[in-house]
Parts: structure tokens; C-alpha cells; sequence
């Protein structure tokens, strides 16, 4: 029988990051800034491990493929791989305009999968932003005027961010996230970001980053974009938890649960379909996810993978997570 892992992240320390990831959390990896921890993620740029083996969550998969379930999104005439990849995103600092390509371009230039993402803010410091699309129709030329100048912003929307707010981000959005937010990050399982400005900022090298102003000009949607509007969210009730659905597309599904077991010392009922793996992050408190020769203890921050085809699984604690599946 298939059973649920821990996983461990991978660490990225991009030059926007801060240290909140390990203050706020218990991840305790030895990197600064500390900007992104992937948590569920096969991509080769940054590989999740299972916790306690030696072993990465790409190498379980490849001798239990079955684990993915039915369904998985793959690269055309490639095989079966994890079609998401989960972060949690530290921005002490802006990050580039940028945008990401679409799965049709990004195989035909990159060979890789598309990027179309969600957030979910876990914190965000007072005025705190965030940039989606354009305020009005542009065209290339005007697009190029204004990052030659340093003025690409002017051209851009800007909204503020709360917690426990979601944003769609369709591949072809113009976007960034500002200084000051915390926050949860579901996607395609892809790494493209084609910058379009970066505030002529140097890396630890004293280098500028690397721009991509040609493919961004061949992706990025250049009509004007509406305010970003928070869905209708309805919260389901049974004993023990409710839960809410936040971002459903043909990529990803992200529901948000909120598990409170404690009162009455019980659980409550977990398990997957032959359709779909599950993704379990902890976004804050704790609890226990067991089973039949299974028990994982999580806290903040921690990610379990449970394989398509769980049954019999039982959660307990005081915890909001994030339930993500395909």
C-alpha cells in the first residue's frame, strides 16, 4: 500500500530574499539570504527529499509511478513527472517584473513545461504590493521605451496585499511580488521567468542579473488587465474541520483546511483517489497525519506528499493547510 512521505526543501537564495523562512519556521538551512524553499518539487533546479532517506522525491516517484495517479499532466511524448512544484516565497525585497511563458511556447523554445501559478499570502507587512498587468493596452515599442528609461512601473498595476489573500497568475501576466509579503506558491512544474526589468540591481558577484526582453516580448499579454478580484470563497463544515476551495484550474486544484480536532480528541478521515496525488503544506499550527504503519508528526512549514491511491488516512491537530492536488 502506498503510503505518505515528509519531505524536505530545497533552498534558493536569491538576492530579494529574507530570512523568515528559517526564523518562522524550522527549516534551519544554512542559507542568506533565504528566499525560496521548494517544498514538493522533482524540477532538477531544486529536488524536495524524503525525510529521514536518502532519497529524492524524483527518484520515489521513478520506482512508484503509480504514485501520481491516473491523470498526470506530462511533457509532450515525455514520461509521467510531477506536474506542480510548492514553495513558500520570502520577499524582503521587490522581485523583477517578470513573466512566464505558456506550455506551448516554453516547449517550443525551452523544452520544458509553461509556468501558470497561484498565491496565497501567509503575511504580508502594511502597504505591501504587488504588480499584475498592464494599466492600459501597450505595444512593444512602448514596453521597451519605458524599461530603457527605468520606468516600466508606470506602465504596470499595482495592489495592495493582505493576508490570507489568493492570486491567479495565468502564464503571459506581466507580474511581481513586493517587499514585505509571505507567501505560498503552487505552479507548473517549470523554472522559466523571463525578467523585463530589475532594477538595474548586482548580485553577489557585483553582476546585474540577467534580463530576457526578447522572449518576454514574444509572451507577455500587452492588453490592460483588471483588478485581480479575490474569489467567492464558501467554507464546507464537518466535525473536526472545515475547508474552502481557492484556485481551481486545469493544472492544479488548492483547497485551504482548517483542522481543528483538539476539543473533542479525534480525526478526521484523509485520503486520496486513483486520479490525483495530494500535496499537505502546513501554513500554521500543528498536528498528525497517521495511518496503518504510518505516523507524521508536521508543524509549520512541513509538506507531506501522499500518493494517489491513500485510503485510510487520519488527520489531527490545530492546523491550517493547504491541500493541493491535480
Amino acid at each position: 500500500m502506498s503510503k505518505p512521505v515528509l519531505l524536505e526543501p530545497a533552498a534558493k537564495d536569491y538576492l530579494w530574499g529574507g530570512n523568515r523562512l528559517n526564523d518562522d519556521y524550522h527549516f534551519d538551512i544554512p542559507v542568506t539570504p533565504f528566499a525560496e524553499a521548494w517544498l514538493c518539487s522533482t524540477h532538477p533546479d531544486g529536488e524536495s527529499r524524503v525525510s529521514g532517506k536518502d532519497l529524492t522525491l524524483t527518484e520515489l516517484l521513478k520506482e512508484h509511478p503509480e504514485y501520481l495517479g491516473t491523470h498526470p499532466l506530462q511533457l509532450t511524448g515525455g514520461k509521467p513527472e510531477l506536474p506542480i512544484l510548492v514553495k513558500l516565497i520570502d520577499a524582503a525585497k521587490d522581485l523583477s517584473i517578470q513573466v512566464h511563458p505558456d506550455d506551448e511556447y516554453a516547449y517550443s523554445h525551452e523544452k520544458s513545461l509553461g509556468k501558470t501559478e497561484m498565491w496565497y499570502v501567509i503575511d504580508a507587512e502594511r502597504g505591501a504590493t504587488l504588480v499584475h498587468g498592464f494599466q492600459r493596452d501597450v505595444n512593444e515599442k512602448i514596453i521597451r521605451k519605458a524599461i530603457d528609461r527605468g520606468k516600466i512601473k508606470g506602465l504596470l498595476n499595482t495592489f495592495p496585499v493582505r493576508r490570507n489573500d489568493i492570486f491567479y497568475i495565468e502564464a503571459g501576466t506581466v507580474h511581481a511580488i513586493g517587499a514585505g509579503v509571505l507567501l505560498a506558491e503552487v505552479q507548473e512544474n517549470s523554472n522559466l521567468t523571463y525578467r523585463l526589468y530589475d532594477y538595474d540591481r548586482v548580485d553577489k558577484n557585483g553582476e546585474k542579473r540577467e534580463l530576457h526582453i526578447d522572449k518576454a516580448m514574444d509572451v507577455v499579454k500587452m492588453k490592460s488587465t483588471n483588478a485581480p478580484r479575490q474569489p467567492m470563497r464558501v467554507l464546507r463544515y464537518r466535525n473536526g474541520m472545515a475547508s474552502e476551495l481557492l484556485s481551481r484550474c486545469r493544472y492544479f486544484q488548492v483547497e485551504r483546511v482548517l483542522l481543528n480536532t483538539e476539543v473533542q480528541r479525534g480525526f478526521v478521515e484523509f485520503g486520496t483517489g486513483e486520479n490525483s496525488f495530494h500535496a499537505l503544506l502546513c501554513v500554521g499550527g500543528c498536528g498528525i497525519l497517521f495511518g496503518e504503519n504510518v505516523t507524521i508528526p508536521f508543524f509549520k512549514g512541513d509538506c507531506i506528499f501522499v500518493p494517489a491511491g491513500s485510503s485510510s488516512l487520519k488527520l489531527h491537530g490545530k492546523a491550517q493547510l493547504l491541500n493541493i492536488s491535480c
